[in-house]
């Protein structure tokens, strides 16, 4: 495994050197959680005597919170209520199931492992119990120090409220701290706090990736440590 500044790296002049803290969004960035989350989707529409969807079309409902997917897997006209009931039934049956067939991404664990010298958080839009069990269920939340979901602060990403905890956590200055993520939000969430954005082309949103282009974008977390490491 190579360790040492990358020539891509290097043609960056070191403009990252500066970043000390990473902020992680979950699903689609450190973990391949959508076979099960549409699993749970459909269970939902199920139990509601809706028609499943296909999982393509769930996917693309992911990053903005659980409510949120709920209210858009059930679609147009789905009142307040039906909403509310869809969300519970879904959030039963992903806390018995969202370690079924979830996993990390290629190359998290190691990048993870390189990046271990920066402080850590994980911020989503996921609730965080669930975010936190997931972690620790694959055996990677020792590596964050925080861990924050979309129902710890009043407003979820790409609202920067969020991250503005994070940076008083962590005692960073904006240009300090960067945000990873795979999605659109995760760059507006940046933008929105002042910080750097870096994206992954694997996750779940490249089509808002390239409507909103990070700063950095990357193929796999292995990729990320020689970017903060360089000097020039």
């Amino acid at each position: 495994m190579a360790t040492g500044v990358s020539d891509t790296a290097a043609n960056s002049n070191g403009k990252f050197s500066g970043v000390r803290a990473l902020i992680f969004d979950l699903d689609g960035t450190l973990i391949d959680s959508k076979r099960d989350l549409a699993l749970s989707v459909n269970a939902a529409l199920e139990h509601m005597g809706r028609t499943p969807l296909e999982p393509d079309t769930i996917y693309g409902y992911v990053g903005h919170g659980a409510p949120m997917l709920v209210r858009r897997a059930l679609g147009l006209g789905a009142t307040d209520r039906e909403v509310e009931q869809g969300l519970a039934y879904f959030l039963s049956y992903y806390r018995a199931h969202m370690l079924d067939n979830t996993v990390t991404y290629p190359g998290v664990r190691e990048g993870l492992e390189l990046l271990r010298r920066h402080p850590m958080a994980v911020l989503t839009n996921k609730p965080v119990r669930f975010s936190q069990g997931i972690l620790d269920g694959l055996g990677i939340g020792h590596y964050f120090r925080y861990v924050y979901g979309g129902n710890s602060f009043s407003t979820k990403k790409p609202n920067p409220e969020g991250m503005n905890v994070l940076l008083r956590d962590f005692g960073a200055a904006p240009e300090e701290a960067m945000i990873v993520g795979d999605s659109e939000v995760d760059v507006r969430t940046a933008r929105n706090a002042g910080t750097w954005s870096c994206g992954v082309s694997y996750g779940l949103g490249a089509e808002g990736l390239r409507l909103y282009p990070p700063d950095l974008l990357l193929d796999s977390l292995l990729e990320l440590a020689p970017y903060l490491t360089a000097r020039f």
